[in-house]
């Protein structure tokens, strides 16, 4: 090779290692600028309601129910073993929860609540991230009134009942009847996209679709339906819990020492043909609403799991914060109690956890938490400013980056009709109020000796004084405006 030959086959290498070096170094700054980028975009928020599910979940130690969906959720989240709703009824514990505020002696009663008529001044949760540019969707039950703060969603959307094409015909008569609700349980055959949560599911899953499409954050709101009466899911779901290896609970007694004000006569459940109108169900009605409520944790589990393999499927989940919360416990026989409606532990006590990807990873937390903690602790996660003068609970974000030492409180008040219930480390202290706040009734459980509350230790003269305490420190915690509106 010639001279001038070798000088132009070096110049060529040398042009093409500049060349690689080059796109070498602009690939790096392309990738640079889009993590830049990721880290810069606002969170988007999965905001999941479930209705009526109890900790009854294998993450919270029970064994004995399949839900494997919620289980891999929990094992990347923070999973809260002590979190309690504000009221146990879904109209007014929703209500609470996404206005951030706590019931009072005459707001936030029953399921039965408009925030727009009981609260018009609030601004609730999904307002203040349409606020600050996210879109806003509220997928099935997120407030209790479809229509219900219309202006803090850019879409609202539930399937309709008139599309529940699983009922057996048999049930599907009873239901024609004015004033007559069918079975409290069935099984069925068909598929479960017919069911009302597999098409809320669907909705969901469309939903990312379009949202990863159009690019904006998004705060997604899904309410699920079950395990909400009536018990109906399909027969797969069912067969998962034999009959034979269903029990009725320990706590199946009403204690004399308790309150007659604690128990109801769960109405609720009464609506459904078949049930007796009054006195207790017999043990095999009994048994057969456990099973079918287990049948419905199972079923609802398979529908958020679809939701959530879409989230990932998408790319989504990197930057998604996901919130999972029942509204509240409910009572499987507890007391020969069902449905919710009273304060103990089995109506108070809900499932509560969030993901927050790259800080959470299945941690469990014994601190006591608030449903009206949810509210500011998202707000601060997505760095917004929250309302002035509205918000009573306490961001949970020092529990997500484990400085607990960060976060002061350390208890729950929850209400129900005339009883409010204070929720201090081991101890449930209950009182029922006149509407001066004069208590006409007590109640009191030490959860560290009697977790099923079937010993009121309220009337024992060797408690007195912790109740007098336990009565003043309610008060001081039960909100400001409690007793005026």
């Amino acid at each position: 090779m010639n001279l001038k030959n070798r000088s132009v086959s070096i110049y060529n290498s040398i042009s093409f290692v500049l060349l690689c070096l080059f796109l070498f170094q602009s690939c790096k700054t392309e990738q640079k600028q889009e993590v830049e980028n990721v880290e810069k975009q606002p969170p988007n928020i999965l905001f999941i309601a479930v209705d009526d599910l109890r900790p009854e979940l294998n993450f919270y130690g029970a064994k004995h129910i399949s839900s494997p969906n919620l289980d891999a959720l929990a094992a990347e989240s923070l999973v809260f073993d002590r979190a309690y709703c504000s009221v146990p009824t879904c109209g007014a514990s929703r209500a609470s929860i996404l206005t951030g505020t706590r019931p009072t002696r005459y707001r936030f009663l029953t399921h039965d609540v408009h925030v727009d008529e009981e609260i018009p001044e609030a601004i609730t949760l999904p307002e203040l991230f349409k606020a600050n540019g996210y879109t806003t969707i509220s997928n099935g039950k997120v407030l209790h009134h479809k229509n219900d703060r219309k202006k803090a969603w850019d879409e609202i959307w539930r399937p309709e009942n008139a599309t529940m094409k699983y009922h057996k015909k048999e049930n599907t008569k009873l239901i024609a009847i004015p004033n007559q609700r069918g079975n409290p349980f069935e099984t069925s055959s068909v598929d479960e996209s017919k069911y009302l949560d597999g098409q809320i599911a669907a909705k969901g899953i469309a939903d990312l679709k379009k949202l990863k499409a159009d690019g904006k954050p998004f705060f997604l709101a899904m309410g699920f339906m079950k395990p909400h009466l009536p018990f109906n899911a399909p027969q797969k779901y069912w067969d998962k819990y034999p009959i034979e290896t269903i029990s009725l609970p320990e706590s199946y007694v009403q204690p004399k020492t308790t309150p007659s004000k604690a128990f109801h006569k769960f109405g609720e459940l009464r609506h459904y043909y078949g049930v007796p109108k009054k006195g207790p169900v017999t043990d095999e009605m009994a048994k057969k609403l456990i099973q079918g409520y287990y049948a419905c944790v199972s079923f609802v589990d398979a529908q958020i799991g679809k939701v959530l393999q879409e989230l990932e499927d998408s790319g989504l989940a990197e930057n998604t914060i996901i919130v999972l919360w029942g509204d509240h416990g409910w009572n499987l026989g507890e007391h020969q109690l069902w449905c919710k409606h009273c304060t103990f532990e089995t109506s108070l006590h809900s499932p509560l956890l969030i993901k927050v990807p790259g800080k959470t990873k299945g941690e469990h937390v014994a601190n006591i938490t608030e449903f009206i903690d949810v509210f500011p602790s998202l707000a601060e996660l997505a760095g917004l400013e929250v309302p002035k003068n509205q918000l009573e609970g306490e961001s949970f974000v020092p529990l997500i980056d484990n400085t607990p030492e960060k976060r002061q409180k350390d208890y729950a008040v929850s209400k129900f009709k005339d009883a409010v219930t204070l929720i201090k480390g081991d101890y449930f202290y209950t009182e029922w109020t006149d509407h001066d706040g004069k208590a006409y009734a007590r109640m009191l459980f030490d959860h560290g000796t009697d977790p099923m509350e079937l010993d009121n230790l309220a009337e024992k003269e060797a408690y007195k004084e912790l109740v007098s305490k336990l009565s003043v420190d309610l008060r001081d915690k039960w909100g400001k405006d409690f007793l005026n509106n």
